[in-house]
């Protein structure tokens, strides 16, 4: 095998940064090259950093959302209003509509979408713990804010089946974020506006 690089240690962590979603090995090699370039204590603290991370990061145990704590400060904050839950795919979509300031509700984190292909089903996700939240009495109305794609709208229907006789409101963000679009993808106005013109879910079957 021809050795293309001039450590076996160079080489090594080049395949490791390759393995993060999004980076190549150019890219992987930029960044290995840019650690050498840091102080051996930088680099320590990056490496303790992630480390920490992975073994200590926590699941909020109300919203599943993470957080350092049992209970995440969304959750725990007084001046949210508990009986309206935005339901999300994953912890980036929970930053990306906090980020457009217009919700003050809380959060149901999924953990993904369905998806056949990926061998993702409803039992992989959170479905049930959101089920329960609502037949706790307390939540009023969930906003399903899924990615308009052929997947987040097989989950949006699975999520309305499974609440259907339950007494809750169960509506829609707005196509305003665009057919095919992710949600942490949207900039904060459309994604803003998207979650304040909100829509029954039953109307979106008439669109």
């Amino acid at each position: 095998m021809i050795q293309k690089y001039p450590s076996a240690l160079l080489e090594n962590a080049v395949n490791e940064f390759a393995k993060l979603p999004g980076i190549g090995r150019k890219t992987a090699l930029r960044l290995v090259l840019h650690t050498l370039k840091r102080s051996p204590e930088e680099v320590t603290n990056f490496g303790q950093s992630v480390i920490s991370l992975r073994n200590n990061v926590k699941y909020c145990t109300v919203c599943h959302n993470i957080c350092d704590d049992e209970i995440c400060s969304i959750c725990n904050d007084p001046g949210r209003d508990a009986s309206l839950v935005c339901v999300v795919e994953n912890v980036k979509e929970v930053m990306a509509v906090e980020n457009t300031g217009q919700f003050r509700g809380l959060y149901h984190v999924l953990g993904g979408i369905i998806s056949p292909m990926e061998g993702i089903g409803p039992a992989d996700l959170e479905i049930e713990s959101l089920v329960e939240r609502i037949k706790s009495g307390v939540v009023k109305e969930i906003i399903l804010a899924l990615s308009t794609t052929m997947e987040g709208d097989t989950t949006n229907f699975y999520i309305y089946r499974k609440l259907s006789g339950l007494e809750v409101q169960i509506s829609v963000i707005a196509r305003g974020v665009s057919i095919g679009d992710e949600i942490e993808y949207a900039d904060e106005i459309t994604l803003g506006r998207s979650i304040v013109n909100r829509t029954a879910f039953n109307d979106s079957f008439k669109t």
